[in-house]
């Protein structure tokens, strides 16, 4: 059902261009239309595009970024939208998890992303933003719990420049090598299990910890 809804990134790009691209990251970072928004695939395609990966061919031909103002516009759109997403739950508060569904909004991803921040702590601002519809729905939630502002703003900096700009770096540093522009949907896919690569490694080091813990007690 998720998947449906899901657009292509090259269509939105190829319609909406380098503003559409800033348009959308801050919709996904934290406002609640933006959950089925292809984040991780947009950012790394726009590198790509950067790189001039699809200068020459393809729907994305003759398309082309400044790869400085793309990685501004993409840290500070991110940036944006987490704090609205905070302010949002902030004003919302206790009434967000009493809304009904719609085509657009489910309880259960607002359970997620609870559950995700009840995990990892101030952590989860950073770690959400490598999973899709959690990283949408983080920042509401740290919000509505009144997590304090100072901290949030610290990891909403930090997440914003390691999702937003480490992303976009990976598709212009890989845009540059011949096979991935003329294997990108490959590429893409790649690109998603990579950047799930921060928060495998935090589940790990976690139960780890948790088993460490528990060895301890029964010690």
């Amino acid at each position: 059902m998720l998947a449906s809804l899901i657009p292509d990134p090259e269509q939105l790009i190829k319609v909406f261009g380098l503003l559409g691209i800033f348009a959308i990251v801050f919709a996904e970072s934290g406002l609640l239309v933006g959950f089925f928004l292809p984040g991780d695939s947009l950012l790394f395609t726009a590198g790509a595009i950067a790189a001039g990966a699809f200068s020459e061919k393809g729907p994305l031909k003759g398309i082309d970024f400044n790869i400085l103002v793309l990685l501004a516009g993409v840290f500070v759109a991110a940036v944006a939208g987490d704090q609205v997403g905070y302010l949002f739950g902030l004003k919302a508060g206790p009434s967000l998890f009493k809304r009904p569904d719609s085509r657009l909004f489910k309880q259960e991803h607002l359970e997620k992303a609870q559950g995700f921040f009840d995990r990892y702590g101030p952590k989860a601002i950073v770690l959400a933003r490598f999973v899709p519809v959690v990283r949408t729905f983080c920042p509401i939630v740290a919000g509505a719990g009144k997590m304090n502002y100072p901290t949030f703003l610290r990891f909403n900096l930090l997440g914003g420049f390691l999702w937003g700009v480490g992303v976009t770096m990976l598709g212009y540093v890989f845009g540059r090598i011949p096979w991935v522009s003329d294997n990108i949907e490959i590429a893409l896919i790649a690109i998603v299990v990579i950047s799930l690569l921060p928060v495998l490694i935090e589940v790990y080091r976690h139960r780890r910890a948790a088993k460490a813990e528990a060895a301890d007690i029964v010690g």
